[in-house]
């Protein structure tokens, strides 16, 4: 693809968990626990209107869900301000100093004055309702070769509760990660091409290790990419948590959005317009009353119906791929999914299958009177969850005739994503008034100064020069998680560097392929 030529801009949220003493409005330890929770409690969030009378968007669609939350505790991880029974405590002055070094050595502008804000989140993740967020800097830029890559802002924020399972309408979490200091690290849309994403967020992530305070390990940092092309919309895919994954993450979103473009210009060609898209369900259920289908059967004998929608000028359009494993019908069953609170749909471009025979598809597009170059999308459920589901399908039809809509979509392990909740707007984000502001002084701005750490680049050389290992080792060694053990080991003489290095990257990783839990080895196990 040419991405030039499609107007590729890619924006890259890197989110950190810092390796601080305590957490972020509190003195609990920043640590996880495995064992069996000591105390649960209950919970249901409500979105609340900004001061201008607003309700967030994205908070009212997961209110719209109607889930309840149970939060699994211990008392070694937690406390009554994780589970929004005490106000919080004064801002971590720890983690503020890791997100002003990490400025410092970007050529960011701390502010003058820290303001704490709540940011509207009722999908569970935080007991309070909202995540606690406040910018630290301004501005500053990462190389990468030869260019200069945008920073906008350093903001310092609580990490969220953990979700442990759903069940029904019912979702757990654990609160032990629930405000542990997160850095986030967000660029300016500089980026225009996939490799450049990986390569910017790679230059953050290795920025933020040379800090000597950030955690390591699975879900301990994570990368949220936002996308646009020309004509397309800015999409926020969250989530990101292999870097390896950024790369296709953006290269599918773009094949994503060119699909949707053509789509909407081939129903634009067809005359297909908003009014033809009408919201009138068809009970079809007794198209159905003899099918072979096990997911029509079994929604019928549990007392439910087959209700149908017509979908004039889509025939061939629902089927088509969008992205590996991905199809505009892929995209119409997410929001079914998530509005109607059914498994799943049907449509008549992938029939006859699943046991539905092709003299059932006659008889459906008859029953609908649906023609040739229409699709018809059928769903097996309550009379009540097939209606809500049918009316997202229509709204998602609707909006294909746009082309992009702005939505905020999850990344899925094989790079492609799916529809979470629509954008959230302005109203999501008002002041903190349980924690005082923190004036940034001069003088602690020049002491952080006085002590910043090496950066990667300047360590690399280092390696080089004092160990003698070759470029491609002393890269493994600083992107690796015992980067301190190596140089302390290599230091007393022992053992030979270059075996050192290969020690603690190749062969831990091959360990990892094997099977092995490497990442559970600590430094003084490795010793």
């Amino acid at each position: 693809m040419d991405y030039g030529k499609l107007g590729l801009k890619v924006g890259l949220e890197v989110h950190q968990e810092l390796a601080t003493e305590h957490k972020l409005f509190c003195q609990c330890p920043p640590e996880l626990f495995r064992d069996e929770p000591e105390y649960t409690f209950q919970r249901r969030l409500r979105p609340s209107q900004s001061e201008l009378g607003e309700v967030d968007p994205a908070a009212l669609f997961e209110f719209m869900k109607g889930r309840t939350m149970v939060y699994e505790a211990n008392r070694a991880t937690s406390c009554l301000v994780e589970m929004d029974e005490e106000p919080p405590g004064e801002l971590n002055p720890e983690a503020l100093d890791v997100c002003i070094t990490f400025a410092l050595m970007t050529g960011g502008r701390p502010v003058d004055e820290v303001h704490v804000m709540r940011k509207i989140v009722v999908d569970g993740s935080n007991t309070t309702g909202f995540q606690r967020t406040c910018v630290t800097s301004l501005g500053g830029s990462v190389e990468v070769g030869d260019r200069s890559y945008g920073l906008t802002q350093i903001c310092l924020e609580e990490d969220a509760a953990r979700k442990i399972a759903e069940e029904g309408i019912v979702s757990r979490y654990r609160i032990d990660r629930l405000g542990i200091p997160l850095i986030e690290v967000t660029t300016a849309p500089d980026i225009h091409s996939p490799e450049e994403a990986e390569e910017v967020a790679l230059a953050i992530g290795r920025i933020l290790r040379a800090t000597g305070k950030v955690r390591r390990g699975l879900g301990t940092i994570r990368q949220d990419v936002n996308v646009s092309i020309e004509g397309g919309a800015l999409i926020e895919i969250k989530g990101v948590q292999e870097l390896a994954l950024v790369s296709k993450v953006v290269e599918y979103e773009v094949q994503r959005q060119t699909a949707l473009l053509e789509i909407a210009s081939e129903l634009k060609k067809r005359g297909v317009s908003e009014s033809d898209i009408g919201k009138e369900l068809v009970d079809a259920s007794e198209v159905f009353r003899e099918t072979k289908s096990r997911i029509i059967k079994n929604a019928l004998r549990e007392g439910g119906s087959v209700h149908a929608l017509k979908l004039k000028g889509f025939g061939g359009l629902v089927g088509r791929e969008l992205c590996p494993n991905r199809r505009l019908g892929t995209e119409m069953a997410d929001y079914a999914k998530f509005w109607g609170g059914v498994k799943g749909i049907f449509h008549t471009d992938e029939l006859p299958a699943y046991d539905i025979s092709e003299g059932e598809v006659k008889k459906l597009k008859a029953k609908v009177g649906a023609s040739k170059s229409d699709a018809v999308v059928i769903v097996a459920d309550e009379a009540e969850k097939c209606s809500r589901a049918l009316m997202a399908v229509a709204d998602r039809a609707r909006e294909a005739l746009i082309g992009v809509p702005q939505d905020t979509r999850a990344a899925d392990p094989d790079g492609t994503t799916h529809f979470t909740r629509p954008r959230p707007g302005a109203a999501r984000m008002y002041p903190e008034t349980d924690v005082v502001s923190i004036v940034v002084t001069p003088e602690r701005i020049e002491s952080l100064k006085a002590n910043l750490p090496e950066m990667p680049e300047e360590k690399l050389d280092r390696f080089k020069a004092d160990y003698g290992i070759n470029e491609k080792l002393a890269r493994q060694v600083i992107d690796s998680d015992h980067t301190r053990l190596f140089e302390e080991l290599a230091r007393e003489g022992a053992v030979d560097p270059t075996l050192l290095s290969v020690t603690l990257t190749e062969t831990l990783k091959m360990l990892e392929r094997e099977g092995m839990e490497t990442g559970k080895l600590s430094d003084d196990a490795l010793r």
